[in-house]
């Protein structure tokens, strides 16, 4: 018997969604050493393209939380946002989840070294890569502002800038994937005290 369609396929199956469901449970229990502020949403649709196309179905989500004091490392910083309840969210309207997803991925298979130290110029260029889809934007729309306030500040601003490395397609949940391009930074600012998790994409 194939234990790939068998009765032990599915004990496993069971025991994976029984861990799944343990994490969250524990994930809700701890103290979360990060207090969520806003998530501001920028949506490309919102904004007069002279084609009525150009938006190329983009948007920027943007979560900030206050760094706690006391001074943790990135890597425990890390780890309290993958621990908080706004990670998990898979960037599709749903909102966030009980079960641990984060964008087209299970939550619990990211870690703090998932993630790869980025500078500054690198961390503009790829959001500003991926806004101008290799075009600039009109220089009437109001747009080009407001990445400037909620993007490309934050980026140079922040005293250090993460980015979320590749992962196997084994990490993927049954939803994914949901987006045709997805980048995510995580900017650190120690000296306003925040933390923000960006995420640039487009559906």
């Amino acid at each position: 018997m194939s234990v790939a369609s068998g009765p032990a396929a599915a004990v496993v199956r069971l025991i994976h969604d029984f861990d799944r469901r343990r994490h969250c449970v524990i994930l809700m229990g701890m103290h979360h050493a990060l207090t969520h502020w806003d998530s501001p949403f920028v949506n490309f649709k919102n904004y007069d393209f002279p084609d009525g196309r150009g938006h190329g179905s983009r948007w920027v989500h943007i979560k900030r939380f206050h760094v706690p004091s006391g001074a943790p490392t990135d890597q425990e910083l890390l780890a309290a946002l993958i621990a908080h309840p706004e990670f998990r969210d898979t960037y599709d309207g749903a909102g966030v989840w009980l079960e641990p997803r984060h964008g087209q991925w299970w939550a619990d298979r990211i870690t703090p070294g998932t993630y790869t130290a980025v500078d500054r110029s690198g961390a503009a260029a790829t959001l500003h890569t991926w806004a101008t889809s290799g075009a600039p934007l009109p220089p009437d729309l109001d747009l080009d502002l407001k990445l400037r306030e909620t993007v490309y500040t934050p980026i140079h601003q922040s005293t250090s800038r993460y980015a979320l490395g590749s992962l196997p397609k084994d990490a993927r949940h049954d939803y994914g994937p949901l987006h045709i391009e997805f980048h995510e930074l995580v900017l650190i600012d120690r000296r306003l005290g925040t933390l923000t998790l960006l995420v640039a994409a487009d559906d």
